[in-house]
């Protein structure tokens, strides 16, 4: 069965793109930790991160790269945040989270954001692409 970041990369269900290419695909994480939370993930369907082959992996680890630079550049913090854990949801995924805190890269700590909100983060976030 497809996992919802599947679902996302067909369009079955909405996403606020950020890039996309032939292996891989980046949006905005509809329960973000701080505006701009983004989430790299391989268009790929593989469980734990560390199951991806070699190339894919490093390829993700360079999209992500690409998509923090733009991130720092269009939401103003102290630094782009890294994480991967991966047990919500069984698809292979970068979290890359704008930090002002240490708080900020909490998952207990969530922002609220209206739709118009999302587009514009992921309209200025595109824009340093």
């Amino acid at each position: 069965m497809a996992t919802i970041f599947t679902k996302i990369i067909s369009g079955e269900i909405p996403s606020y793109k950020i890039a996309e290419t032939e292996d891989f695909y980046a949006f905005l994480d509809i329960n973000p930790n701080a505006e701009g939370h983004t989430l790299c993930i391989p268009k790929k369907e593989v469980n734990k991160i560390f199951d991806l082959d070699e190339a894919t992996y490093i390829g993700l680890m360079k999209f992500s790269h690409r998509i923090a630079i733009a991130l720092e550049k269009a939401i103003p913090c102290k630094r782009i945040g890294m994480t991967v854990i991966g047990l919500e949801v069984p698809h292979a995924h970068v979290h890359l989270i704008p930090l002002q805190t240490m708080e900020d890269a909490l998952f207990s700590n969530k922002q609220k954001l209206e739709p118009e909100e999302f587009e514009a983060i992921a309209n200025k976030i595109t824009s340093f692409l």
